[in-house]
């Protein structure tokens, strides 16, 4: 026979029916925000590698993180959230290592002009000796790199197609804010400007620049076949970037869930270069329907002539002539 519930059992389990609510809602609010920041929207590999990190973090580590994925550039350029991800107002984010290069000079080895032959001899290089003594130099910066990422080959952008180098001589050409970038069309006659992504398409329209160089994705992300609708395949560097973190958020997390992001951070970065691939030819596709052109360079050895003289200007910067040499060798 089931025995009455006493005033002091009542009162327990009463308490105990208003304390489960106010627990859940003090789980719910422990789940630590993280603010990611995409220059693109959901459809894109820069925002998608986010939602596939997001998804391995979740599964190992429910309830714990809150990823929130900030699109469309919302919250700068990559300088400007690189100057983010040092002081820890933005916890996650992509860059290019052209814009990461003013903080580690190193780096720009990776972007050293027609050094890399594919993307393969790119990941080769990136996951030996050389990533990872990269990876610890940008940490001295405030930037964890949790991998190496590849956006493809940079191509020039121009509103007509120059297929020659000495086309270039008095043009006046957007450059990445990176000193390798500006140096390198300075070589073939060109008149560098550095100016943030987020606003070439308008510098490109007004004519303040007459052309630009950019990966195949991210022309068509910005829609700049508008402005400038001939792609030129001159493939001159491989556009290498990182998924990196905040160091003061990577110092806040516990041994455990440091290893989930690493391992989530790889396995992004490689989901990451699968997306790249198959949406170039998506972006291509898109470009051409709204009258973009893509047309072939002509006498490449001279585009490479005048790109290896950028080499002997970068050396003292990369460890030496015989490095870059060295990696051009590399099987």
């Amino acid at each position: 026979m089931r025995r009455p519930l006493t005033r002091r059992a009542f009162s327990s389990l009463f308490a105990a029916g208003l304390a489960a609510p106010l627990l859940g809602q003090r789980m719910a609010r422990a789940a630590i925000p993280i603010t990611v920041a995409s220059l693109f929207g959901a459809d894109k590999p820069e925002t998608r590698i986010w939602v596939k990190i997001k998804e391995i973090v979740d599964v190992k580590l429910p309830g714990r993180f809150d990823f929130r994925i900030v699109q469309n550039a919302a919250l700068g350029g990559e300088k400007e959230v690189a100057e983010g991800i040092r002081l820890g107002s933005v916890q996650a984010s992509l860059s290019t290592i052209s814009a990461l290069s003013s903080w580690v000079p190193e780096s720009q080895i990776l972007d050293a002009p027609f050094v890399f032959r594919d993307a393969a001899h790119v990941r080769r290089v990136v996951d030996g000796p050389i990533g990872t003594d990269l990876k610890i130099k940008f940490s001295a910066q405030n930037f964890v790199v949790g991998g190496f990422i590849n956006y493809g080959a940079r191509h020039l952008l121009a509103k007509q197609a120059i297929t020659r180098p000495a086309q270039l001589a008095g043009k006046r050409i957007r450059v990445i804010q990176s000193p390798l970038h500006t140096e390198l069309w300075r070589a073939f006659g060109a008149n560098p400007t550095p100016i943030p992504i987020t606003e070439t398409y308008n510098a490109l329209q007004t004519g303040v620049v007459d052309l630009m160089d950019l990966t195949k994705s991210a022309y068509a992300g910005f829609k700049l076949y508008e402005v400038v609708p001939y792609l030129i395949e001159t493939g001159h560097i491989w556009a290498t970037g990182v998924v990196y973190f905040s160091a003061p958020f990577w110092k806040s997390l516990k041994d455990d869930e440091k290893a989930v992001f690493s391992a989530a951070a790889a396995e992004g970065a490689l989901y990451f270069d699968q997306l790249i691939i198959e949406d170039e030819k998506t972006s291509m596709a898109k470009a051409a329907a709204a009258g973009g052109k893509t047309v072939a360079i002509e006498d490449r050895a001279a585009w490479e002539s005048g790109a290896r003289g950028v080499w002997a200007a970068l050396a003292p910067k990369v460890g030496g002539l015989d490095k870059i040499e060295a990696i051009a060798r590399t099987s």
